[in-house]
């Protein structure tokens, strides 16, 4: 979404780096570049100009002029200015002292308040809630219905006494007797809040109707919903890649509704992304959710902070460690450690376990957009075929139990039969197989403190080659004549016993200075070392 953008203030950056003092004229260049970049996203005039103006007042003060880095002192202020406009802290649902809290679903048609029902509800029952989504959407054709799919697949009940418009219609219908609608959305989203009641679920997100456009019917039947159900949260679900309408529409429903928080969807679009930069600063109200996809499973709780990290290329691994800490099941990741520290082999059923949990964490590419400097790589992660996981995973499944475990006992036989098996060739079994040895191998290395293959250590961590083996003196054998062997045991005993032998200077005592050494004639206090002398 906010690739462009990211690119054009990448590259403004660039080219601040090495200077050690920042003119008043690169100040102004930057700030104009940025303005730039701000524009050509959508982003609304009236947030580019407080945006830039206060990045401006801030480059040209103190606070750059006596930095000891001021390129990385500019992305700063851009960086703590972008999390201002963005809402400043995160925010997250505010639940009702007396349950059920009721949450409302606002917006234009075709924003994704719908998929995002379901989304919420799932992300809520994750949370150990038990929610429940009312169906208040009677003029959109099937609304209804993919509302209940979409709570199937979250595992979420639907409340739905009214089917609304199954014929196709637009909204109403145009008969001899007058306008005829298809059903009472205030009265169904009544009966909803009365069911969650009786059936004692603690949350209920009631998804309303949209048009085409902002128009008086649609803010009336919205207005009236909310005085009949009194919602805790009102969120206002917008498309981000609405562009500059995004803050027409925004200062609409907050006229007429008076929305609390807001959710951008479609955020996985190829879109400039203004309306995320926009709706915040001219409505007050704090972005909530960003919904990225079209599984259950594509929500995330907006955090500015995080979300100015990525446009700005820094990337966003807290949300990537959240994540990963969701979709890594506690047990895993303790026998995963275990096999490590033991240096256990690394077999194909534990390549199988790692792979479904990435799956569980969702796109690789998005969670690889979400490493620091990646942003660089966009061309390369958009030409990344996620497919080819499911080739690999083919070929490790076509294996019988005691190859996942034994992967060196696979013969030419064998791999022709995996080949088979999974649709592929031979040649990319045996690539698969060599690059898990090399695994395997890289895995044990780094148990033992070794550096990765190819590489220096770290260090503290040991090098990356062979140890260098400290050679190790001799010991002498026992003599065979028996005078002489008798002497090396008198000598071992000795020293043994702590005392070298004679003319050692490991002994116990100290070593007797020799007849012809005149004490008086060495330096003051140095009789002290000769003993009894």
């Amino acid at each position: 979404m906010f690739t462009s953008l990211s690119d054009r203030l990448t590259a403004t950056f660039k080219n601040l780096r090495g200077k050690g003092r920042l003119s008043e004229s690169d100040v102004n260049k930057t700030v104009r570049d940025i303005r730039m970049a701000l524009i050509d996203a959508d982003v609304a005039l009236p947030v580019v100009k407080e945006f830039t103006s206060a990045v401006r007042e801030r480059a040209t003060g103190a606070e750059v002029s006596g930095a000891l880095n001021p390129a990385q002192q500019v992305i700063k202020i851009v960086n703590e200015e972008l999390v201002t406009i963005l809402g400043g802290n995160t925010r997250t649902i505010q639940f009702a002292k007396r349950p059920p809290t009721v949450i409302m679903l606002a917006g234009l048609q075709g924003s994704g308040k719908t998929t995002f029902a379901g989304k919420l509800g799932a992300w809520l029952k994750q949370q150990g809630h038990t929610p429940i989504l009312v169906a208040a959407d009677l003029q959109r054709p099937n609304a209804v219905t993919q509302l209940e799919v979409t709570g199937q697949r979250a595992g979420v009940p639907v409340f739905a006494p009214e089917r609304g418009n199954t014929g196709g219609h637009d909204a109403v219908l145009e008969s001899g007797e007058g306008t005829q609608s298809f059903g009472d959305p205030v009265s169904v989203s009544r009966a909803g809040i009365a069911h969650a009641h009786s059936q004692l679920h603690d949350v209920v997100i009631v998804d309303t109707a949209g048009r085409l456009a902002v128009d008086a019917e649609l803010m009336q039947q919205a207005a009236d919903i909310r005085a009949a159900v009194n919602p805790d949260e009102v969120l206002f679900v917008i498309d981000a890649m609405i562009g500059q309408a995004a803050v027409e529409t925004a200062r609409a429903f907050a006229e007429g509704v008076d929305f609390t928080g807001v959710v951008l969807s479609k955020l996985d679009g190829d879109a400039r992304g203004g309306a995320a930069l926009s709706v915040a600063g001219t409505t007050g109200r704090p972005i909530m959710f960003a919904s990225t996809g079209e599984q259950t499973k594509d929500i995330e709780v907006f955090h500015p902070d995080r979300m100015a990290s990525r446009i700005l290329d820094m990337g966003d691994v807290l949300t990537l460690i959240e994540q990963a800490e969701r979709a890594f099941q506690q047990g895993e990741a303790e026998e995963m450690q275990r096999k490590f520290l033991a240096e256990e082999d690394f077999t194909f059923d534990d390549f199988l376990q790692q792979m479904s949990a990435l799956k569980r964490m969702g796109s690789l590419k998005s969670m690889l957009k979400m490493m620091p400097g990646m942003g660089q790589m966009s061309a390369q992660l958009d030409n990344l075929d996620e497919r080819e996981f499911d080739r690999v995973e083919a070929m490790v499944r076509s294996m019988t139990p005691f190859e996942r475990t034994h992967p060196k006992q696979i013969n030419g036989s064998r791999r022709s039969r995996i080949a088979k098996g999974s649709g592929v060739t031979v040649s990319e079994v045996n690539q698969l197989l060599e690059r898990f040895g090399e695994a395997q191998k890289m895995m044990k290395q780094l148990a033992r403190g070794g550096g990765m293959p190819g590489m220096p250590g770290m260090p503290g961590m040991g090098g990356g080659g062979r140890k260098k083996q400290v050679k190790q003196p001799k010991k002498k054998g026992k003599s065979g004549n028996p005078a002489k062997r008798a002497q090396q045991e008198r000598e071992a005993a000795e020293r043994a016993a702590g005392r070298g032998p004679a003319g050692s200077a490991f002994g116990a005592g100290a070593p007797e200075a020799p007849a012809d050494l005149d004490p008086s004639q060495l330096p003051k206090g140095f009789e002290k070392f000769l003993g009894g002398s």
